[in-house]
């Protein structure tokens, strides 16, 4: 079986050799950097199955970096964990929002690390049930093929992370999904992290719905859902 490749960026030494030593006793390949202004090219000729970076870099944040890696067709996809200092929740609402896919503050257990590396390898090799390209609910229309969302017809400006709520709410129209599901579903995140998180997303999400967001129903001290018909605003 060939080995997945990670590439690690992070501008201190000891953290890159620590995380690199311990992927590779996994059976990892592992790319690293600390440099973050050569962490594109890199990921452009490395072409890693994850990456995981630091934020706070000089010259190129790993917030910058991110959406960059998220702006390229070739790695769009590829899933991105952050390792940083900044651990409030604000800074992890930030970090999940730019496009990336686990966050884990420092000081950090090698081992969850490398679990959580794992888990999302597992994820995005295992095969998916088909997903439709394009739900419509009431005046909304979502189209995962194009990434856009309109309602009645106007485009709505919708982040990564507002997008696969309301693509993840919609698919299970009239099924109360808990605030934890949402977490491990939309942020692909399992361990502790502020449930408010999934209340801030959601409470945006209303606003720029608009007179549509009465389809999304707050089930209360459980999660949400999107109803069978939609409720007065």
């Amino acid at each position: 079986m060939e080995k997945k490749k990670i590439l690690v960026v992070d501008d201190e030494p000891d953290v890159t050799e620590l995380v690199a030593y311990h992927l590779k006793a996994k059976g990892f390949h592992v790319e690293t950097l600390n440099d973050a202004t050569a962490s594109i090219s890199k990921a452009r000729t490395y072409q890693p199955e994850l990456v995981i970076l630091d934020i706070m870099m000089p010259h190129l944040s790993g917030i910058q970096i991110c959406r960059i890696l998220r702006a390229d067709p070739k790695l769009a996809k590829v899933p991105i964990i952050f390792l940083t200092a900044k651990a409030e929740a604000h800074d992890r609402i930030e970090g999940l929002e730019s496009g990336a896919d686990d966050y884990l503050s420092k000081p950090f257990s090698p081992k969850e690390l490398v679990l959580r590396v794992e888990s999302i390898l597992r994820r995005v090799s295992s095969p998916k049930e088909a997903a439709a390209a394009r739900l419509h609910i009431g005046d909304i229309l979502l189209d995962s093929e194009t990434h856009r969302v309109t309602v009645r017809g106007e485009l709505l400006e919708l982040t990564a992370t507002e997008f696969k709520l309301l693509r993840l709410l919609m698919e299970r129209q009239g099924r109360v999904q808990t605030r934890e599901h949402l977490l491990l579903n939309v942020w692909n995140y399992s361990t502790e992290i502020e449930t408010r998180t999934v209340d801030t997303h959601v409470r945006r999400l209303r606003e720029k719905l608009g007179a549509e967001a009465g389809w999304v129903e707050t089930i209360r001290g459980v999660g949400y859902r999107i109803a069978d018909k939609k409720l007065p605003a």
